[in-house]
């Protein structure tokens, strides 16, 4: 029986929590064989969403085309990286200014019905005061430790951004003026990555210097998000968890009860 594209999503979740431990803990040979397990689950959850062949473009509501691409990065992004992902790999247009709006839309909607729909899309939270981070998105199936950044995280998120894109890139065969730009983006901020010119991005290179790079910050990056992801789960309720705490009582907490 073939999976659905909201299972599959659930377990890549789950795999790249184990690839962050097992480079955590400097467990090199485990890593390599989650990671062939979370890359084999990414094309089980492109085939289940793109299909085969050669798919007609089909017009998706706002927050399926934000789904898509959060599922591809697999990490807190910004509405600019959303939607230059979008661009590059998936059909349709998105514009950043229909995001705007998106997130409380989805906290009324959580408000109103819990759970009713598959997922939501909701803001990253502060690991200090575990309120929402402005600007951050991601989906609210994610692992509570995902959807958290602290110091670290912004560029722990960004390397594993340009590992998710090199390796969409390299399995997919992508190419063309919207992914060249992208691989540049990240490429150009990573040492080793980039070559001379826009045009020598190459996925190969850039996902060979993101994976040495993120081996030195996913350590610490990795425990701070696991506090303060048991400090969410004593403290905050389901709604505050997806969409966090409100800023006056992530204050008082902070001062109080929060170490």
């Amino acid at each position: 029986m073939r999976e659905s594209p909201e299972s599959l999503e659930q377990r890549i979740a789950g795999l790249r929590s184990a690839v962050r431990r097992a480079l955590a803990g400097g467990d090199r040979t485990a890593a390599r064989a989650l990671r062939a397990e979370l890359r084999a689950a990414e094309d089980s959850w492109e085939r289940a969403v793109l299909g085969g062949g050669d798919p007609k473009p089909v017009l998706l509501p706002v927050r399926e085309q934000v789904h898509h691409a959060l599922s591809l990065l697999g990490v807190p992004a910004a509405p600019k990286l959303i939607v230059a992902v979008h661009d590059a790999f998936f059909s349709g247009e998105l514009a950043s200014s229909r995001l705007t709006s998106l997130r409380r839309d989805e906290e009324r909607s959580f408000r109103s019905a819990p759970y009713s729909r598959p997922y939501y899309l909701c803001a990253a939270l502060t690991a200090d005061l575990l309120a929402p981070a402005r600007g951050l998105l991601v989906i609210s199936t994610w692992p509570l430790p995902t959807r958290i950044v602290g110091p670290y995280s912004p560029r722990a998120d960004f390397l594993t951004s340009a590992i998710r894109v090199a390796e969409h890139t390299l399995r997919t065969g992508a190419g063309g003026d919207a992914v060249r730009p992208l691989l540049w983006r990240f490429a150009a901020n990573i040492p080793g990555a980039a070559g001379d010119h826009p045009h020598d991005a190459d996925p190969r290179r850039l996902l060979t210097a993101a994976t040495a790079e993120l081996e030195v910050h996913t350590g610490k990056d990795t425990e701070q998000r696991r506090q303060a992801a048991d400090r969410a789960r004593r403290q905050l309720g389901d709604v505050e968890q997806l969409f966090g705490a409100r800023l006056a009582a992530a204050a008082r907490a902070q001062n109080g009860r929060l170490p």
